[in-house]
């Protein structure tokens, strides 16, 4: 019952693109009107057109209007900052929800140094800062003993964690939890040899992903078999020639779950050239759903990650003034696709 509610929720959500076509605009001119944005000229009527008939369509997100009065900032704090990953999101949806909030989201880039990063906060505890998110694109543990002592600002990590500070606020996607509904759909599928080609074992993310993957097999009554398991530096080559090397083995693998999207892209190749069709002979999953899963061929099956909802949740976390202890793992959600279609 519950499920089937979220279902119909879900299929009832008013979306930019509704208000669009509704108000006859671009999906872009809803964004800026929605967010209150004055970086381009629009007309007064333009604006009013597109938020009644958002609030005629039930439009969940609808803005406070915005003061003018030097509105406190919220600082993130990204050790490098990514050209196109799925972690976009998280910083998009951070911003989106810190502006819904009259609040500016501020990004400072420190370069993974320490120091640079130690220098931005004494700045920020001079400033109306609300608070201050750490995060990184990759999730990783970071040592927050470097931060602890400088301000007395909330600190959110987002992406990031340090298990010396379980009391910090912390939002991290599951990455056991996600690999898990991995496996076990390509086992639904009928796939009884699963393979894994992995990143760089320094990861833990990496090592929480193959852990959900042990766990599927171990659930679903299947043996784990470490030839099945390849450990790559996360190249195109590295996931070319692991592909090859397990194909070479007196079982091939049936299906092949690589540690990100963009690895299949040298799963697939290698599989073309050894002239196996995906997915006619072999299933391929990836992870993270970026932007080239639904352009490759087949289109890839892969899972979401919640950096949007996660972003969202760090900025609110501080704009609420919350302040008890908090540690969230959410789990994605499986984007299916041709590549697994039996």
């Amino acid at each position: 019952m519950g499920d089937g509610k979220r279902e119909m929720e879900k299929k009832n959500k008013v979306t930019m693109s509704d208000i669009a076509r509704e108000a006859g605009v671009s999906q872009a001119t809803v964004s800026l009107i929605l967010n209150n944005s004055r970086s381009i000229k629009l007309s007064e009527e333009t604006r009013q057109r597109v938020i009644s008939t958002a609030l005629a369509l039930g439009y969940k997100k609808m803005p406070a209007p915005h003061r003018d009065n030097g509105q406190e900032e919220i600082a993130l704090l990204i050790n490098a900052m990514p050209s196109y990953d799925p972690f976009v999101d998280a910083l998009s949806e951070a911003r989106e929800a810190a502006w819904r909030h009259d609040t500016l989201l501020t990004l400072y880039d420190y370069g993974d140094d320490p120091e640079l990063a130690v220098r931005i906060i004494h700045q920020l505890s001079q400033r109306r800062c609300a608070g201050i998110i750490i995060a990184s694109p990759v999730t990783q543990a970071i040592d927050f003993s470097v931060f602890s002592h400088l301000t007395e600002l909330p600190v959110v990590l987002l992406n990031v964690y340090d298990r010396a500070f379980p009391l910090l606020p912390t939002f991290l996607p599951d990455d056991r939890a996600n690999a898990l509904q991995i496996t076990r759909h390509l086992i639904d599928q009928g796939a009884t040899r699963i393979a894994h080609i992995m990143g760089d074992h320094w990861m833990e993310a990496c090592e929480m992903r193959l852990e959900g993957y042990r766990q599927a097999l171990l659930q679903a009554g299947m043996p784990f078999d470490k030839q099945r398991v390849m450990v790559t530096n996360w190249s195109l080559n590295e996931t070319y020639q692991a592909t090859l090397a397990l194909m070479k083995l007196p079982e091939p693998p049936d299906a092949i779950f690589c540690s990100s999207d963009w690895m299949t892209l040298g799963c697939y190749q290698a599989l073309t050239e050894l002239h196996l069709r995906i997915p006619q002979d072999i299933l391929v999953a990836g992870y993270d759903d970026q932007r080239i899963a639904d352009q490759m061929t087949p289109k890839l099956t892969s899972v979401q990650l919640p950096y949007i909802e996660l972003g969202r949740m760090a900025v609110e976390y501080i704009c609420s003034g919350e302040d008890a202890a908090t540690r969230v793992r959410m789990a994605g959600r499986l984007k299916l696709r041709a590549s697994t279609a039996v």
